[in-house]
């Protein structure tokens, strides 16, 4: 651990959360005996937190909570599990396998995508928690490390036409979450009976500054100060959102062949209604390295987050605060000491857009593929759309692989041109190609929140499809039926659906009320500044009738609307969101 001042916290308490992994024995605490007390369907004590280092987060069925306890019955408790998938890659017979699963062994039956370029099983009951964990090893997957303090999963451009580029990326994708997963054997000890898994038999850190802990030689015995999360970008594409990671990769490619990447520090996008010293922020360009530097560089930055990270109050943990509290320079500086050697220049890139491209597209390879819009993520059988049946028989003829993205659908990747007519045939009997869905309905995300998110204030997921029929009809009304707004609403401000990076952001305040944002970008690389709060949809709805009015007399040729909201005044810029993201005098009245 590196002694420099500038980088000590003030004296004050650890959280307990410091305390319950430092007595977890590397994670263990009492999972395994827990799993055994018939008397809850939950976790006692410490394992409530510990279970998320192993990709789980105790949950309950909040539409029935009420009821239960009137009735004196203990919460419906659960867990939702996250799967470990770098990159978002599954093959048809994993899908299959985690299809059977969710259908015969979860209280929903469904498959949730998710913003980070997975998928989630929601309501596994106590009995099928060790069975489901079984289940994904028979499959060749696993959910280390995809939730609790630790490095998330990794994601990476869904990028389905330079087909070269691509791969090399994913591979690293791969490299860098097993480089960065605990060590400790408690994941296969508990789940698998001990039989071995990938994060038990990795090599010996790379670099300087890994701490000299026998068993987690890099995230140490009481790993991160908070959550990581690490992405790879492919530009000009950010599907991915790269100002909502700690650690950014930005490809850069010479010829159709990777060559290195930039490496951007410090995004993130979580806050606490009304605290000021919580803040979203773009990440900082720390410069480029080659390709081969990519370990060393990943770890040498989250050792340093581990070392230097706030260990005191969690809302002021993650990575771009530690960038504030100590400096930039001084973070990259003490980056380049651990991994030996100095950023370069940054390379030249340009990120212009962010959401998939629905439909097919065809590869450098000569194979097509086909982007599949799945509205919020949820695959599920719906009366009119059995969209998850149709994934299913897809999962049965399709001889390439699926690609998971980071805006919640789904690629059919690697179709040869002979089998092409047959998937979109599928695809439509299933209703997974739908011609008129819109663009504003394919350019809007939710969260999940209610009923299974504990932390959610308003509703997300069941509001988004109803609220996009009404912006829809105000975009037709105005001529603007062909054009979109990234538009993003998440239950509560830790941000899951990426709200403070939308040109119009909705963030849940209480039961039907919502904090509106406006004034981020199509290329996903500025803040949105909060214009109201504690609204009603009623309220949200009138506002953003008289924005598109403006938006269609006003604009300039093919202007977005955040850029529009920003050159006519709307909002001004978040230019520092460290400074000025809660400057309510930047707001037009």
């Amino acid at each position: 651990m590196n002694s420099d001042p500038r980088a000590r916290m003030p004296d004050a308490p650890l959280s307990d959360n410091e305390r319950l992994k430092g007595e977890s024995n590397y994670l263990y605490g009492e999972i395994a005996a827990d799993l055994d007390d018939g008397i809850t369907g939950g976790f006692n004590g410490d394992d409530f937190q510990l279970i998320r280092f192993h990709g789980m987060y105790e949950q309950d069925d909040r539409d029935v909570r009420a009821q239960r306890q009137a009735a004196k019955l203990e919460p419906l408790k659960n867990v939702m599990m996250r799967c470990r998938l770098p990159g978002g890659i599954i093959t048809p017979k994993q899908w299959l396998g985690i299809d059977e699963f969710a259908t015969a062994h979860t209280l929903y039956g469904s498959i949730r995508l998710t913003t980070r370029q997975t998928f989630q099983f929601h309501g596994v009951l106590k009995h099928d928690i060790k069975p489901m964990h079984q289940w994904l090893h028979q499959l060749g997957l696993d959910s280390i490390a995809t939730a609790g303090d630790i490095n998330r999963n990794v994601l990476c451009t869904s990028n389905p036409v330079e087909s070269s580029l691509h791969r090399e990326a994913y591979e690293w994708a791969c490299r860098i979450s097993e480089h960065l997963l605990p060590r400790t054997h408690a994941y296969a000890d508990i789940w698998l009976d001990g039989e071995k898994v990938l994060s038990s038999e990795q090599a010996a850190p790379l670099s300087e500054g890994a701490s000299d802990d026998a068993v987690e030689p890099i995230n140490g015995k009481t790993y991160l100060p908070r959550k990581f999360k690490t992405a790879l970008v492919i530009p000009p594409l950010n599907d991915v959102d790269l100002h909502a990671n700690d650690l950014n990769f930005v490809a850069i490619g010479e010829a159709g062949q990777l060559v290195g990447f930039n490496v951007l520090v410090g995004g993130g996008l979580s806050i606490d209604h009304g605290n000021e010293r919580t803040f979203p922020n773009t990440a900082k360009d720390f410069g480029f390295i080659p390709v081969e530097q990519v370990l060393r560089c990943a770890e040498a930055v989250v050792t340093t987050q581990r070392d230097w990270g706030n260990r005191s109050d969690r809302k002021n943990a993650r990575t771009r605060y530690t960038l504030q509290r100590v400096g930039v320079d001084v973070f990259k500086e003490e980056v380049e000491r651990r991994q030996g050697f100095k950023f370069a220049a940054s390379r030249a890139y340009e990120l212009s857009e962010r959401g998939d491209h629905i439909g097919w597209v065809r590869g450098e390879d000569g194979c097509w593929h086909l982007t599949l819009f799945v509205e919020n993520g949820r695959l599920l059988d719906y009366p009119d759309r059995p969209l998850k049946t149709g994934m299913r028989e897809l999962a049965r003829i399709h001889k390439g692989d699926f690609r998971l993205t980071a805006n919640q659908n789904v690629i059919v990747a690697g179709v040869q041109p002979e089998d092409k007519d047959e998937i979109e045939r599928v695809a439509r009997k299933f209703r997974l190609i739908d011609d008129g869905i819109t663009e504003q309905r394919k350019n809007s995300m939710a969260c999940v929140a209610f009923p299974t998110c504990p932390l959610a204030m308003a509703e997300s997921e069941r509001f988004l499809s109803g609220f996009i029929d009404q912006v829809d009809m105000l975009m037709a009304q105005y001529g603007l039926a062909q054009e979109h707004i990234i538009l993003r609403v998440t239950g509560c401000p830790n941000n899951c659906g990426r709200a403070l990076l939308a040109e119009i952001g909705l963030i849940g305040k209480a039961i039907g009320r919502y904090n509106l944002y406006v004034g981020g970008n199509r290329a996903g690389t500025r803040i949105p500044r909060l214009f109201r709060e504690n609204i009603t949809v009623d309220e949200v709805l009138v506002i953003l009738q008289q924005w598109i009015a403006r938006w269609a007399q006003e604009r300039n040729s093919a202007e977005a609307f955040g850029d529009f909201a920003i050159r006519v005044g709307i909002v001004k810029p978040v230019l520092d969101a460290a400074v000025d993201f809660w400057d309510a005098d930047k707001v037009s009245v």
